[in-house]
């Protein structure tokens, strides 16, 4: 017997299968099956912004859904769903985040004095662009470990769920992203 959870990603499954295959009508019924773990994912991806950040949780649901649903990919199962949501996250808050430190460094704008100027830098937008950046790089060495640092850090996956969509075993998760953490501390710096 399925339980609860067993039985919703199974829908949310069936239902991707459904709107892969063109059924319109999927993608409304997929939305209340998904839309609580999407909001956990951006409640995820955000934690660490900066206060009063202009980009709020609901709006990063909202515009990630809006390219999920524009996108045309095979899904095969809800943690695929749920990887790729969680790169659509990371590349929104990216983007935003360049946006803001452009607008910060003229768009416009008078120029900034140099100790407001500093302040930006220490902003964890600069820091999210800095991972981003950081993860390229990481990519370019070891995709898989990279992907495994993407979904755990900007889609709040468990190591279980990150072997799920790796078709890893949860221990090699945990090595992959022990190595990519700390990779990442060598780039970052303290």
């Amino acid at each position: 017997m399925a339980t609860g959870d067993e039985s919703g990603a199974s829908d949310v499954t069936r239902l991707l299968g459904a709107w892969r295959g063109g059924d319109a009508g999927a993608l409304e019924r997929l939305v209340p099956l998904v839309y609580r773990e999407l909001h956990r994912l951006a409640r995820s991806a955000m934690r660490g912004e900066r206060p009063g950040h202009t980009l709020q949780t609901t709006a990063l649901v909202h515009e990630a859904f809006i390219g999920l649903a524009g996108a045309r990919v095979d899904w095969v199962d809800r943690a695929h769903f749920y990887a790729v949501a969680a790169r659509q996250m990371r590349r929104i808050l990216v983007n935003h985040g360049e946006a803001h430190r452009a607008a910060k460094r003229g768009g416009g704008q008078p120029n900034l004095p140099l100790d407001e100027a500093l302040d930006v830098v220490g902003t964890s937008t600069a820091e999210i662009s800095d991972l981003d950046d950081a993860l390229r790089r990481l990519e370019a060495f070891d995709a898989r470990k990279a992907q495994a640092l993407e979904l755990h850090y900007f889609g709040g996956l468990t190591y279980d769920e990150i072997a799920a969509v790796l078709d890893l075993s949860a221990s090699t998760v945990d090595t992959e992203l022990r190595f990519a953490k700390a990779w990442l501390r060598t780039q970052l710096g303290p």
